[in-house]
């Protein structure tokens, strides 16, 4: 069983003013413990904010800053599909640490469902991007990172790191046993085109959707963390992951982001 990685939790938090802009992440060749830190200047939560909501700031989900420092990548299922216009809810990004953080509303430009992936745009100061990697590169048995927020503000805006080891690249949907395996979202892919995906030998946590998979010595982007396979019910993701996690590859983010608006 398959389930997507997102999480509503969220927790009191105070509203701090917008972070100012940091120099765009240029990819070097260097430890993970170099290209995490600097990885993770680019990696922000996905929420909503309503003024008169307590908590205000609901966090939904990871994503992660490219091109010129205002657009945003997460994956399609975090971003809600209504908003509560009557009480002037908003879609945006969470970015600071810890509980000192702040909302900045943000755009939906592009929604890709078939690949999962989201494009939002943000306005005012950029915000340091990452670079998008050379897809076509990636191999079985290559070690990867990614960066994210594992279980969302239940741990504060604090963003971890965990390696991946590229286990397999496999078509989008596994085949099934027999039809009572089969939900709703397997039978609305099987009817779209199939594509591969990246399966991991990792453990992602509800919270992770939308995470930056990246290249450790680089940091350029190869994948978005996008889904888990889960042993039994879906409470399972937490207390007893599976270690198989998938990720959309990076082609489907540079076709996102091409389209015209």
């Amino acid at each position: 069983m398959t389930r997507f990685l997102s999480t509503s939790a969220g927790a009191a938090l105070a509203l701090a003013a917008t972070l100012g802009a940091a120099p765009v992440y240029s990819a070097h060749a260097a430890p993970l413990t170099e290209t995490a830190a600097a990885v993770k200047q680019s990696v922000l939560g996905i929420g909503t904010y309503q003024k008169t909501r307590s908590p205000a700031i609901v966090f939904v989900g990871t994503g992660f800053v490219v091109g010129d420092g205002l657009s945003v990548i997460t994956n399609a299922h975090v971003v809600p599909d209504t908003m509560n216009g009557a009480r002037l809810e908003e879609l945006g990004v969470v970015v600071g640490k810890g509980e000192q953080v702040a909302f900045r509303p943000a755009t939906l430009m592009a929604l890709d469902r078939e690949h999962d992936l989201a494009h939002l745009r943000l306005s005012g100061v950029p915000l340091p991007a990452l670079a998008l990697g050379d897809g076509e590169r990636v191999v079985e048995g290559q070690e990867l990172a990614f960066t994210g927020f594992p279980l969302g503000m239940n741990l504060g805006l604090y963003a971890a790191t965990h390696r991946a080891l590229l286990a397999a690249i496999t078509p989008v949907v596994r085949p099934s046993l027999n039809s009572r395996k089969l939900d709703a979202r397997a039978i609305t892919q099987l009817q779209r085109s199939s594509y591969q995906v990246f399966q991991l030998d990792a453990t992602a946590y509800p919270g992770n959707s939308g995470s930056p998979l990246y290249d450790p010595a680089s940091g350029a982007v190869l994948g978005v963390i996008n889904a888990v396979f889960v042993k039994g019910l879906k409470e399972t993701a937490i207390s007893n992951p599976s270690g198989i996690t998938y990720a959309i590859p990076v082609r489907h983010v540079q076709a996102l982001l091409q389209r015209k608006q």
